[in-house]
């Protein structure tokens, strides 16, 4: 006789008690970041980057690389939809390597920025970056290739550290004005 009333006072403190959740207001959701009056990233695109254009920048990527004799490097172009255009593996590169750059490229010109962008949200704490789109790169070394103010292509290095990349791959995007 006693479960009786310890089943009723049960069910009445689920009763009112969920009443009293449920009327309890949500949290705030966290900041987007504000609102900006100007668009960022907006840099638009332009005529498409020629495969010659593109060995003369992959030609400045290698002079840089060849300052460090140990370090190796797969260099991708890729045009302003992010297909790949030029290709190049530096003897000794790491295999894996080779889609990492296309990936890096491909992240640069479609977000308009670079790869390292994404790269410096996860080490902030913004993990939501991984449901933006799966083909993300988020590792420094991903260059868009903008000239005259338009982005003509994206340029990609992978194959050292991230920084090693970047540093490579910045100075082949300094030749594109």
């Amino acid at each position: 006789m006693r479960s009786f009333p310890t089943a009723l006072m049960f069910v009445a403190a689920m009763v009112f008690g969920g009443q009293a959740v449920a009327q309890t207001p949500p949290p705030a959701p966290p900041p987007s970041g504000g609102t900006p009056e100007q668009m960022p990233f907006a840099t638009p695109y332009g005529t498409p980057i020629t495969v010659d254009r593109a060995a003369t920048i992959v030609a400045a990527v290698l002079a840089e690389a060849k300052k460090h004799p140990t370090w190796r490097f797969n260099i991708a172009v890729v045009d302003p939809n992010g297909d790949l255009l030029y290709f190049y593996r530096m003897d000794g590169a790491q295999l894996g390597s080779i889609v990492v750059s296309q990936g890096k490229a491909r992240t640069a010109v479609r977000y308009r920025r670079e790869s390292r962008a994404f790269y410096n949200a996860y080490e902030t704490g913004h993990p939501y970056v991984s449901t933006l789109d799966p083909t993300i790169v988020a590792s420094p070394g991903g260059f868009p290739l903008i000239e005259n103010g338009k982005i003509i292509g994206g340029l990609g290095c992978s194959g050292g550290t991230g920084d090693q990349d970047a540093t490579v791959c910045g100075a082949g995007a300094a030749t594109v004005k």
